[in-house]
């Protein structure tokens, strides 16, 4: 990968900011024709610095009606187990999932309409081949959410 420069960085925040923003308003920001931020955006896609872009529906408020829970999991073999985090990229309600240092190997966020969603997907974890272990906790809240 490229290093990012000044440039890159600003194109960057910008568009962390807003991600719909036009061309012709980033290279105003910028201070960079359109063509330059369109070639520059394009790079930071095909360099993965830009992985992808997403929509949050409604006010952008944290959806009330899910049910949190973070899933530690110990794996059988710490170093290994990628047929476990193949499995967690099928499962539609995992969000997020974070390699960790400690007792346990993943952090795993799963958000679901239901608790008994989220009881099934615990138990759909606990029964994979490679896991050891888990101890889940539910959110009471969420204050914090970029």
């Amino acid at each position: 990968m490229k290093s990012l420069d000044r440039i890159d960085e600003q194109l960057l925040a910008e568009l962390k900011a807003n991600s719909r923003i036009s061309h012709a308003d980033l290279s105003s920001k910028i201070n960079l024709s359109r063509n330059a931020v369109r070639v520059r955006i394009e790079r930071l896609e095909r360099d993965g610095y830009i992985k992808g872009y997403t929509i949050i529906t409604g006010d952008g408020e944290v959806n009330q009606n899910l049910t949190t829970a973070l899933m530690f999991v110990y794996r059988q073999d710490r170093m290994r187990g990628g047929d476990v985090l193949a499995a967690l990229r099928k499962i539609p309600e995992v969000v997020a999932c974070d390699v960790m240092t400690g007792d346990f190997d993943l952090l795993v966020r799963v958000e679901a309409e239901k608790a008994d969603r989220i009881r099934q997907i615990w138990q759909q974890i606990a029964e994979m081949a490679g896991v050891r272990d888990t101890l889940t906790a539910f959110a009471l809240s969420s204050v914090i959410r970029k």
